[in-house]
């Protein structure tokens, strides 16, 4: 796949994360696809931060739907090659500080195998 293609996999992440569209941010997943964010390891330490599988991704991304109805990302950049799509964000919940986040999505055959988030 192209760098643009990437880029438009990130911007239907967006989408589907911004409408709390469990269904349509699952299908940009392979089955196997693994996750890593600090925050899973503050709300789920057993985790040490990673899960893997949809069935989990399903799971966490409930949760956070679920306790966080406000949460929005507002994408500022994106930066893609040939493997991955690096992208950066800002968190936005009500009552809470903006935050800055980064992310890595892997993709591989048109699905996302891997993503990984980094903030302070």
């Amino acid at each position: 796949m192209k760098n643009t293609a990437f880029e438009h996999i990130a911007q239907q992440w967006f989408a589907a994360f911004n409408t709390h569209n469990l269904e349509e941010l699952l299908a940009l997943y392979d089955e196997q696809a693994i996750h890593f964010s600090p925050k899973l390891k503050v709300r789920k330490p057993e985790t040490e931060g990673l899960i893997k599988g949809k069935s989990a991704l399903r799971e966490w991304w409930k949760d956070c739907f679920d306790r966080l109805p406000a949460l929005r990302y507002q994408p500022t950049s994106f930066t893609a090659n040939e493997q991955r799509v690096f992208m950066e964000y800002i968190r936005s919940v009500t009552g809470e500080p903006d935050m800055l986040i980064a992310e890595v999505l892997e993709i591989r055959d048109g699905k996302i195998n891997a993503s990984r988030v980094y903030h302070g």
